[in-house]
């Protein structure tokens, strides 16, 4: 990845201290290629085993099964276009056109994010609303009812994006920091991990629009089904992509971070390949799951601001069953998993723990907004590849608008998830590596003044409550 010209949030103790010796040990697992077994501290479980080979012969026979699939539902497609009154030269050329801007509009964005950080955090948090309602008021001028309420869900969405950027307004400086710090220096050969993974992901995005639209060429309810499991196989193989990408950099960026030594990225994502794609899958099935489960907890929490005390009970509850959840498998995990090849579940349950043994680190991981950040902008990619096929169809054939913009959208959000990994891996491996030894040079006074500023918030808002509840209480 070329390195910026100018960032003017870079740690200069990291620019002059670069070598300085950490008081931690060293993982030969992380300083050279995995040529044995790794060291008896991270030695895997017979059942940890058994499931890391497990979900990689799940990953490679899913591949398989789906590309058989594919490729009969492409060949049935082209026999039986005509009797069922099916145009490919009208369906293919705007979905396929749509994949290939996805790829384009995916490397320009990171690129956006090497060169200008600050600018590239607040443009994603106003421009993916405004691309979002774009696409939402496209599909209210295809007409139909179903069109207009699936666009209406757009819009709806649109709004809450443009709310949830106005809300969290205060921790854009804190984010702007994090990520300066963090991809200030990316590893060697960056730039090709990326644009390889993303070209992957177009050319095998490409390769399942043959698939659908084959499937799309009859529409039984047998091909509903296919089309479906296609792209719950797009989904997960994207998924993996994406975290085999991030264990790669956040296993070259920790080593750099911990231990003061450069790493290879394509080195390190050859050994990711070789050795921990069973892990990777398995936190690729996981983490969706979890963050889902938390991320309803949490809105539970938020909406039970009730002085009600079972309310208030229930909410605990809830806060005591997230806390659970997230040391079972949590994206940071994925740190662990490439350093020293823990299965993901040890990994993530390490790392959490590490957060919290920092006092209000914790705190300020669950506020931090890297996670929002790659969404929004996957959601942005996502936008302008709809919104590139959603026009074409618009204009040429509207039967197929909105099954053709709903396709463009999910492929275009996954290949953005692919092109923004680097970033979310970089800001992983600063935070683990911060608090396995907070103290070390490298480090410079962001996450500290986080923290201090984070329990004086906190400080300030018992203490209203405090003064709220005596005023309530007094006659």
């Amino acid at each position: 990845m070329a390195t910026p010209a100018r960032n003017n949030h870079a740690s200069s103790v990291q620019i002059q201290e670069p070598r300085t010796r950490s008081p931690l040990p060293p993982s030969p697992i992380a300083f050279k290629e995995q040529q044995g077994r790794p060291p008896p501290t991270t030695q895997q479980t017979i059942t940890g085993k058994l499931f890391r080979n497990l979900f990689k012969g799940l990953l490679f026979s899913q591949l398989t099964l789906t590309s058989l699939l594919v490729i009969v539902l492409t060949i049935r497609g082209l026999i039986l276009a005509s009797s069922h009154h099916f145009h490919p030269k009208k369906w293919y050329p705007p979905l396929l056109a749509s994949v290939a801007v996805s790829g384009v509009a995916s490397l320009t964005w990171q690129c956006i994010f090497i060169y200008n950080p600050s600018r590239a955090v607040r443009a994603t948090f106003w421009l993916s609303p405004i691309l979002t309602c774009s696409v939402g008021i496209l599909l209210v001028l295809i007409g139909s009812a179903v069109d207009a309420g699936v666009g209406a869900v757009f819009v709806l969405f649109a709004i809450t994006q443009s709310l949830y950027g106005c809300w969290i307004t205060p921790r854009l400086e804190y984010t702007d920091k994090i990520l300066s710090l963090s991809t200030a220096f990316p590893p060697p050969r960056t730039r090709e991990v990326v644009t390889l993974s993303i070209v992957i992901s177009v050319v095998y995005s490409g390769f399942l629009v043959t698939g659908i639209g084959g499937a799309a060429s009859t529409r039984t309810n047998l091909d509903l089904l296919f089309i479906s499991v296609i792209l719950i196989g797009l989904a997960w193989t994207m998924q993996v992509l994406k975290n085999a990408q991030q264990v790669a950099i956040s296993r070259a960026r920790y080593v750099n971070f911990a231990h003061g030594e450069d790493m290879d990225a394509w080195s390190a994502l050859h050994v990711t390949v070789k050795h921990l794609i069973g892990s990777i899958c398995i936190g690729s099935t996981l983490v969706p799951t979890i963050v889902l489960i938390r991320g309803s907890i949490r809105s539970v929490n938020l909406m039970s601001g009730s002085n009600d005390e079972v309310m208030y009970s229930g909410a605990d509850c809830f806060s005591t069953l997230a806390n659970k959840v997230v040391t079972c498998g949590n994206r940071w995990g994925f740190v662990h998993v490439g350093t020293y090849d823990k299965g993901f579940v040890e990994a993530s349950s390490d790392t959490w723990k590490k957060f919290r043994s920092v006092n209000g680190l914790e705190k300020v991981i669950d506020s931090d907004l890297t996670s929002s950040l790659c969404f929004l902008s996957a959601v942005s990619v996502g936008s302008v590849s709809s919104l590139t096929a959603g026009i074409w169809m618009l204009l040429i054939h509207k039967d197929y608008a909105l099954e053709v913009t709903l396709y463009a959208f999910i492929i275009g959000y996954f290949t953005g998830r692919v092109g923004l990994a680097w970033l979310q891996a970089c800001v992983s491996a600063y935070y683990v590596a911060y608090s396995e030894d907070p103290h070390s040079m490298r480090f410079d006074g962001t996450i500290p003044q986080c923290i201090q500023r984070l329990q004086m918030l906190r400080a300030h808002r018992d203490n209203r409550e405090r003064e709220r509840q005596e005023s309530d209480e007094s006659p």
